[in-house]
């Protein structure tokens, strides 16, 4: 006879498993075989069978429960295993050998297992204690506090037995198997720091560094966005030790001796291809570097987190500069020793067009008449695609920065807070090689440090998602070899003053680039069938990119449709937002971000701008609408127009985009589904 906590509570003699009844009687049992060879109070079965206030005969009930047990066992052969359930005054024992529980049996096998001391012995030991669980622990008991604590705590050992595994396949070299193995529970517990620390070492041992910084920027915003926490020691300790082996070994990984080369199963799924256009990057992949993966031998090292141990500078003159100096002294050797980091996303995907603003980053960025640094911003609405346009100029010019490649999502318009720039310079003082303690406490000691390790190379630094011009200024370096693209729904007007960056502006697609991009999403022929509609859907989409992406996935998931049909639903002005969504990516989730950022005056302002009948307007009509003079007005104008929710085609002169006016209408209560995308 044996019995089942793993799972389904289940009692099984043989192949016959014993019918138990229903879920309270199923939850005594439960209750009794947690706590085996031991009384069990009656108050405590009532008290774990009922959340609320238990019924007067509740006595009764667990009693009643009680003898069907008994008679079930009974029935079962219990006797012939030395298992009796029986009565001792107000409370209840299960006596049976407790190897009979798989939850023991579980706990016996785990504990035998030494991952790091021997992990050929601990592999089939774990294999064999993770076989045992059939699914979620205590299935089918009532939902109390009692019995879901004790699920939570017994998860808590299969995952511990989970990294466990990991570890033992790792101390083999088997990273592999030690990546598969990880992912799935990774997917499935994203807030467990310990599992994706050891998801990440195994991912970067196996030749994927950028699937594992993926794992701690998805993971950091997820700990930001659910518990308003930063990463912990062994979270942020994996990170630090791939950035330092990038920088010591150039980004050159390769699986370590005894690995198995291919991808592990579903080690890398749920990762896009390629950097999505601006605004619609999965939280999978658009937050953070991550280093390109080349070939060559690259190990992390094996202590599971290295301490924070910052230093704690002073943010003033003299104490920043001799910070600055003393990081530099310590840190310029190993950054020079160690080959150039490489922390760009990968290309973007079916990237068309934009030749006219390649070019123009080209002139702006090759330029070294000025003996300065050259500065780039490009700027455009949510969804045109400046992300995917800086990616793609990076990716083609990385040959002329062969120091190395910084890239850094500054989250200036996502849903946690913006970056710090003293996080992002640590990240990149980390990937040029500067010990965790030689980085400086302070973003100015930082900023200082970062510019005299950069002054004479050749380095390439994109920071992506700007909020602001403050938050951009301490990430710049100073080099005249060295250039920089930012991309910000702001025009960053303060770049331009300060630091003469040169604006490069992102238009929406026109009608043929429009349909191209769709030929390339869907393939030339499905476009060909109807060019009409393609047309109609370009200008349904606004003409921007992720909207077309959007739609283009709509179509990919319904082969049987032809464009004319979404175009059709795309005219309901209620769905239309809602169709432009694809799970977390969508248009109505992009411009929430840009929103969010506003003021509640110029949201008000934009709100009653939804309610023009064309999308054109002035000051005065504006004003008329909002019910603001027009000095306030004009005001409120100009910041929307900076934040490109708005666009000035002439002097006073003002259009707002057909899916722009829907979100508004949605966040004010007059649409319909606005299908949020998050």
């Amino acid at each position: 006879m044996e019995f089942s906590l793993l799972g389904p509570i289940a009692v099984t003699t043989g192949s016959t498993e014993l019918s138990l009844g229903p879920a309270k009687r199923r939850s005594v049992l439960a209750l009794l075989l947690l706590q085996p060879n031991t009384t069990v109070p009656l108050e405590q079965l009532i008290d774990s069978l009922w959340e609320d206030e238990p019924p007067e005969h509740a006595r009764t009930v667990v009693q009643g429960h009680v003898s069907r047990l008994r008679a079930t066992l009974a029935e079962g052969g219990a006797e012939a295993y030395g298992i009796e359930l029986t009565t001792h005054g107000s409370a209840y024992l299960l006596r049976l050998p407790e190897e009979l529980i798989d939850a023991h049996r579980f706990g016996e096998l785990v504990a035998l297992a030494r991952p790091e001391a021997a992990p050929a012995d601990a592999v089939p030991l774990l294999r064999e204690a993770l076989g045992l669980w059939r699914g979620p622990a205590l299935t089918g008991t009532v939902t109390s506090p009692p019995f879901a604590a004790a699920a939570h705590a017994l998860e808590e050992r299969r995952l511990t037995a989970v990294e466990a595994l990991g570890r033992a396949h790792g101390t083999l070299g088997e990273h592999e198997q030690a990546a598969a193995i990880l992912y799935s529970a990774a997917v499935n517990h994203p807030l467990r720091e310990g599992l994706i620390a050891g998801l990440m070492r195994a991912l970067f041992r196996t030749g994927r560094q950028s699937d594992a910084l993926e794992w701690f920027h998805r993971t950091r915003r997820l700990l930001n966005e659910e518990l308003g926490v930063d990463p912990g020691e062994r979270l942020r300790g994996a990170y630090e030790e791939i950035l330092r082996a990038e920088a010591a070994d150039g980004g050159r990984a390769k699986p370590a001796s005894g690995a198995r080369t291919g991808a592990a199963s579903g080690g890398a799924a749920g990762h896009g291809r390629g950097a999505a256009p601006e605004g619609g990057r999965s939280a999978a992949a658009g937050h953070g570097p991550r280093p390109v993966a080349a070939t060559g031998q690259g190990p992390v090292p094996d202590g599971s987190g290295a301490a924070d141990t910052r230093g704690g500078d002073a943010p003033g003159g003299d104490r920043a500069r001799a910070g600055a100096a003393d990081g530099a002294r310590a840190g310029s050797g190993s950054a020079r020793a160690g080959a150039a980091p490489r922390l760009l996303p990968r290309p973007p995907a079916r990237f068309l067009g934009r030749e006219e603003e390649l070019a123009t980053l080209t002139a702006v960025l090759a330029d070294r008449t000025t003996g300065e640094s050259p500065l780039a911003v490009v700027a455009g609405p949510a969804g045109v695609g400046k992300t995917a346009c800086a990616v793609q100029w990076a990716h083609q010019h990385a040959g002329s920065f062969p120091d190395g490649q910084l890239f850094a999502d500054l989250r200036g318009f996502g849903e946690g807070d913006e970056a710090p720039p003293a996080e992002i310079l640590r990240d990149f003082l980390l990937a040029l090689g500067t010990p965790p303690e030689r980085v400086p406490g302070s973003a100015q000691a930082a900023s200082a440090l970062f510019r005299s390790l950069v002054a004479e190379r050749r380095l390439l630094v994109v920071l992506d998602n700007a909020r602001s011009s403050a938050q951009v200024r301490p990430l710049l370096p100073g080099g005249p070899h060295c250039a920089t693209v930012v991309t910000s729904r702001s025009r960053l007007d303060g770049l331009v003053a300060t630091d003469c960056a040169r604006p490069v502006g992102l238009q929406t697609l026109g009608h043929e680039e429009g349909a191209a991009l769709l030929g390339a999403m869907l393939g030339p022929e499905r476009v060909a069938e109807d060019p009409a509609a393609a047309r109609e859907l370009v200008d349904l989409c606004d003409g921007l990119p992720l909207a077309l992406r959007a739609a283009a996935a709509q179509l990919t998931a319904r082969p049987r449709w032809r464009l004319a049909r979404l175009a059709a639903a795309l005219r309901d002005e209620r769905r239309r937002l809602a169709l432009l969504s694809a799970e977390d990516t969508g248009i109505a989730a992009a411009l929430r971000m840009s929103v969010a950022r506003l003021s509640a005056d110029d949201a008000q302002l934009l709100s009653a701008l939804a309610t023009s009948a064309d999308g054109h307007l002035n000051t005065a009509l504006a004003a008329a609408l909002a019910g603001y003079d027009p000095e306030r007005t004009q005001d409120g104008l100009d910041r929307l127009a900076e934040m490109h929710l708005v666009d000035e085609e002439a002097t006073d002169v003002y259009t707002i985009s057909t899916l722009t006016q829907l979100f508004a209408r949605d966040e004010r209560g007059e649409g319909g589904d606005g299908g949020k995308g998050e």
